[in-house]
């Protein structure tokens, strides 16, 4: 009797001396604030400044003209400039920092394509959750990831940044990524930062593959196949939305209200705030949208942007806005509500600084290095092992000729978007290599150089390699063909230098860069044993290789680890279970190619009248969701009970353990509109030892075979219809069944 007295009286005493609720927080400090305070936290500051700006930093934080800072990753610069925020300003208010930390910070990750190829959400979130660890130790509250767009068209640079082109996957990767980034809720946790679902929407699909280029996409295909993903992470609980810099059928996607407020708030319900890609509100006037500075800045504004990223759009041209009456009031305090908001959830005004003890202490962090390595053993993807070359025999006196201008490059291993101004560190193949106990002789062959270098290059690769002259060209390749003469194996480290992946890095062709080809004859012509492996972005043209070479290992750009992962692999210490997250084209004629695509006029594959070429076949180099192992895999036993669950038993055959990515796939066979041939719909990865068997269930419901119908412009699911079923390890489809709902 009284413990519970007593539990009556300090329950009242804990609420009343609790902290007032998040949105409470921010509505008293919003009816304290001047407009010209308001309209500072609508604007993120560049700590590089890319565009000049005739105010230092310090004076604008100062000022209270920084809601938000990007492009800094030191903790000294971060803390210096909160310091002002939090202590010099009028309402003390902190600045939230953001960076594109998009697979790694002081840890490097594998690419967020080659994690998608991993089809392993468990890691994908860990890994994450690593990123979030060592940025908020750095000051780094936000960034600016995941990359959530669906992308078909390989010379897309930007599809190394993302999941590749199935809405299904797409929509898992991203719940893996935002629930890495921010855990199950925003918090003041120091290992959890907030997470940015960008480009909304449609980026992935510009005209041509051309970075920044218009994207015409219908209904139809925004709901199907682009929104998926985005709708995905808002149930996760993303905090932030940033729009995409394209036009989207003739309209700007940061000036897009369809986009930014009936889709993203009305129809789904966005509680948190879109921030614009970097200068997209200034550039609103380039697209022939906006005709002025503050007509940008209104357009934007009123279509749902909260926060303009870098160009003082916002800063220099809102205020006259709203004096007008051009944009009203409670426009701008609704915008800033959800900034403040964000920032009392996160902790800041508790919790402001970043903590360089800290960062020292996790920063590459032995956990966090294992479970890189682990990350880059799951994403390769085994697409030949002809005669059972791999894995590798790990023999005394074994003599491997490393043979590539990517062996032994630790900005190309680390890939793209490294987290500006880290230290390059990492494991190269050769080191990999060398650690084994191998005798490795390393030989570039070849060089590679980018045509048309970007700001990209000059920000993140320092300066470009001095051009070879022809002479020394000439004794590179011959000094490499005789290395392969005098090895007992020869491993090809070819692909793409990690810019001519990434943003400014779309191509025209699919033909790997430079010599590389002719390195490649040169040395298969030795006649001794060859393994590829390759280092890129994107599907690369590997005709040649794929029918000449006997193994083939895709390792995209590894991240910290990657040499010692791909050494693994090549002498199976780990087993290469990667699958590809996208359709792999036999050349760059066939782009976009992808799985959905709907069946037409007659069936494929007919002599008549089927959509085909005249000369090169329609079929894809690798299906989607393609990739082979060091064992081998059986599937029985394909049921459909009448609940709408999918059950499938897969075996291990072979004499080694293994890891397949079982899935499942659908064809809605007739109804209000015609359906994609084959669609996912679901998937599990699963290891298992020689002769194991392993019996996997997957729902198929409503939820799965639902679609946004084009003609009645809603969600639909025609229930009595007739729909293939196929499981397999890859998009082929091995099992198949029919199913009426």
């Amino acid at each position: 009797m009284p413990s519970r007295n007593f539990a009556l009286i300090f329950i009242p005493l804990a609420a009343a001396f609790a902290q007032p609720a998040p949105a409470d927080r921010a509505e008293a400090l919003l009816r304290q604030m001047t407009l010209d305070e308001k309209i500072g936290q609508l604007t993120q500051l560049a700590g590089l400044p890319l565009i000049p700006d005739p105010v230092k930093i310090d004076d604008r934080v100062r000022k209270g003209q920084g809601g938000s800072i990007l492009w800094l990753s030191d903790p000294a610069s971060i803390n210096r400039l909160q310091k002002i925020a939090v202590e010099e300003t009028r309402l003390k208010i902190p600045a939230l920092f953001g960076l594109d930390v998009i697979h790694g910070f002081r840890t490097v990750f594998p690419v967020p394509f080659a994690m998608a190829a991993s089809w392993d959400m468990d890691l994908i979130e860990k890994g994450q959750q690593i990123a979030a660890r060592e940025s908020r130790a750095a000051g780094i509250q936000w960034t600016f990831a995941p990359m959530l767009d669906i992308a078909r068209d390989a010379r897309w640079g930007r599809i190394v940044e993302g999941a590749g082109e199935d809405p299904v996957l797409g929509a898992a990767v991203a719940r893996a990524q935002i629930r890495g980034f921010q855990g199950d809720h925003l918090s003041s946790a120091a290992d959890r930062m907030l997470a940015c679902a960008k480009h909304f929407a449609g980026y992935g699909a510009a005209d041509g593959g051309r970075d920044y280029d218009s994207a015409y996409i219908p209904d139809v295909l925004l709901w199907n196949v682009y929104f998926p993903p985005f709708k995905a992470a808002l149930d996760a609980g993303a905090g932030t939305f940033m729009s995409a810099y394209m036009d989207l059928n003739d309209v700007p996607a940061t000036g897009n209200a369809f986009l930014l407020r009936d889709v993203l708030r009305k129809i789904w319900g966005f509680k948190g705030f879109v921030v614009s890609d970097a200068f997209a509100v200034r550039d609103l006037q380039t697209h022939g949208f906006a005709s002025s500075p503050q007509d940008s800045a209104q357009r934007a504004l009123l279509a749902g942007v909260d926060m303009d990223m870098g160009s003082r759009t916002y800063l220099e041209n809102l205020a006259a806005a709203v004096k007008s009456g051009k944009v009203p009031m409670s426009v701008i305090d609704d915008s800033v509500r959800s900034i403040l908001k964000v920032k009392f959830e996160m902790g800041l005004f508790e919790h402001p600084y970043g903590d360089a003890a800290l960062l020292a202490k996790v920063s590459r962090a032995p956990e966090h290095l294992k479970l890189a390595r682990e990350a880059a053993q799951r994403s390769a993807v085994l697409l030949r092992n002809e005669g059972g070359l791999l894995p590798l025999k790990a023999n005394a006196g074994q003599k491997i000729a490393l043979i590539g201008p990517l062996g032994d490059s630790v900005f190309d291993t680390l890939g793209s978007w490294q987290a500006m101004g880290q230290t390059l560190d990492a494991v190269t193949l050769a080191q990999g290599l060398k650690a084994r106990g191998v005798t490795v002789e390393v030989v570039k062959g070849v060089q590679l150089r980018k045509q048309i270098p970007s700001m990209f290059d000059q920000l993140m690769g320092g300066k470009p390699e001095t051009p070879w002259t022809e002479a020394q060209a000439g004794e590179a390749f011959t000094d490499a063909v005789e290395a392969a003469r005098r090895a007992d194996v020869v491993v090809l480290a070819l692909g793409e230098l990690a810019l001519m992946s990434g943003e400014l890095a779309s191509r025209s062709s699919l033909n790997l860069p430079g010599r590389q080809q002719q390195l490649m004859e040169a040395v298969v012509a030795t006649g001794k044993p060859v393994v590829l492996v390759l280092f890129s972005g994107r599907p690369v043209n590997i005709g040649w290789a794929a029918s000449h070479v006997p193994a083939i290992l895709e390792a995209w750009y590894p991240g910290s680890e990657g040499g010692n992962a791909i050494a693994d692999l090549l002498y199976g210490d780990a087993s290469p279970g990667g699958k590809l997250p996208v359709t792999w084209p036999r050349s760059v004629g066939q782009e976009p190619l992808f799985l959905e695509s709907n069946l037409t006029h007659q069936p494929e594959g007919s002599q008549m009248f089927s959509s085909r070429y005249w000369d090169q076949p329609g079929t894809p180099q690798y299906p989607f969701g393609y990739g082979l192992s060091y064992t081998t895999f059986e599937y029985t036993n394909l049921h459909i009970a009448g609940s709408g669950r999918v059950s499938v038993d897969v075996r291990n055959t072979g004499s080694r353990p293994g890891v397949e990515v079982t899935q499942l796939y659908i064809h809605q066979r007739a109804g209000g509109a015609s359906r994609p041939k084959r669609e996912l719909k679901g998937f599990a990865r699963v290891q298992l030892e020689p002769g194991e068997k392993r019996s996997l269930e997957f729902p198929l419901g409503e939820e799965q075979l639902r679609y946004w119908n084009p003609v009645s412009k809603k969600w639909i699911f025609e229930k009595h219809e007739q729909f293939d079923v196929w499981a397999g390890g890859d998009s082929r489809g091995m099992l198949h069944t029919l199913y009426r709902p």
